[in-house]
């Protein structure tokens, strides 16, 4: 007699518990026929305290041990790439493991629109801290929402622009864009209140870099009066020269500094006070400075590779740690997916040692930042009249046994 393939039981048992989720939760879910692999098994409308929102995504279910990868879980693009990037709604990947009896997610067309048309992965890496069970769907729902918004109004020009460079603006942020002659994109960004503003530009492959309308006139134009004396150190900052700017691009900055500038100020000329910066908390401003790329990107490798001779264990200790957290930033959790999906860059991030690797050309990108990912949950940079070791302090996911190294806080 005819049996029934065990991996169509471990598919229909992904879609039951991912509808049965969703539905405790009073979303409302719409299967899609399973006659046709378009690429998707469900349409997700989310809910809002009963009510029914416009906010929608759909959902491509995948159930068994086959789709473990590396440190996560992938679900291969295949032909579906233009259908999931460029659609006019986003499509979320979904895995069952039916080991571990949970769900993962990632956001599918946020990973490909990320990587662009000519470095777009095979496959759509899930993170293992990315679960989808009661305690993380409220953190999910919004993150989707969020997402699906994005193409609104007023923040898809933002989006456009976010997902042009890699960054990402906060609304409140004033971003502003232009394209010179020769169809190069410049991007300037400001925070409301701050004196020096990033450019990011496409002929710098979109690097941020910081400048104050000072610094970046300088020997270019005559220099204006200055700004407020902010503390901001000139020297440290990047000039229109070290940009490569033409007059026009200076002109069009300054032009962004003036109208942001107005933008900051209220009716009567005064600045508008925000919460928490320096002149409304009563703290002292913080000291702005620009540090080499190369230098700090070697100083943190070095660190970290202290840290692993001294404690072969730190890269599977930390790991634990981040599976653990519940609150990881969905941008986080969304590049931990693609990283963690490629089993070659795993593990040269579970091989780091002084013997196999002296300096950054020695490692992978994507392996150094899965590393630092891994390994930091954050790096402040202070003023550069500081030595470096005192001006780069790591925050680790997993402290130190001692406090031995003034850069390294626990």
């Amino acid at each position: 007699m005819p049996k029934i393939p065990k991996g169509r039981r471990v598919g229909q048992a992904a879609v039951n518990a991912l509808r049965t989720l969703l539905e405790e939760h009073d979303h409302i879910v719409q299967e899609i026929s399973g006659q046709n692999d378009f690429g998707e098994d469900f349409y997700v409308t989310f809910t809002d305290g009963g009510d029914v929102t416009s906010d929608t995504i759909k959902v491509q279910v995948k159930g068994g041990v086959s789709w473990r990868r590396g440190n996560g879980y992938g679900v291969p693009v295949e032909r579906h790439r233009d259908t999931w990037s460029e659609g006019n709604i986003p499509v979320y990947c979904v895995v069952y493991d039916p080991d571990s009896k949970k769900l993962y997610w990632a956001n599918a067309t946020q990973q490909l629109r990320r990587f662009g048309s000519f470095h777009a992965p095979h496959f759509i890496g899930i993170s293992p801290n990315a679960v989808l069970e009661d305690s993380t769907m409220g953190s999910f729902v919004a993150q989707a929402r969020r997402y699906v918004g994005r193409y609104r109004g007023r923040q898809a020009v933002f989006t456009h622009l976010e997902e042009m460079s890699g960054a990402e603006f906060d609304p409140a942020d004033h971003v502003l864009h232009f394209v010179n002659g020769d169809d190069d994109d410049l991007i300037f960004w400001k925070r409301p209140g701050d004196a020096a503003a990033t450019l990011l530009l496409s002929t710098q492959e979109w690097e941020p870099v910081l400048v104050t309308l000072e610094s970046l006139m300088r020997s270019e134009l005559p220099m204006p009066e200055p700004s407020g004396g902010l503390g901001i150190p000139d020297v440290d900052l990047c000039t229109a020269e070290d940009l490569g700017l033409n007059r026009t691009e200076i002109m069009w900055v300054a032009a962004c500094f003036a109208s942001t500038r107005q933008a900051d100020e209220g009716p009567e000329g005064e600045l508008v006070e925000c919460e928490g910066c320096p002149s409304c908390t009563g703290e002292e401003p913080e000291e702005h400075g620009r540090i080499e790329a190369d230098v700090i990107h070697e100083y943190v490798l070095g660190c970290i590779l202290d840290r692993i001779d001294a404690e072969p264990d730190l890269v599977q200790r930390s790991i634990r740690a981040m599976r653990e957290e519940i609150d990881l930033e969905p941008g986080i959790v969304a590049e931990l997916g693609s990283l963690e999906t490629e089993p070659r860059v795993v593990r040269q991030v579970h091989k780091l040692s002084r013997v196999t690797v002296e300096t950054v050309d020695d490692i992978e990108p994507e392996a150094y930042r899965l590393a630092i990912l891994y390994l930091i949950q954050c790096i402040y940079v202070s003023g550069p009249s500081l030595p470096l070791d005192e001006q780069v302090r790591i925050v680790w996911r997993v402290p130190e046994p001692t406090t031995s190294h003034p850069s390294q806080a626990p």
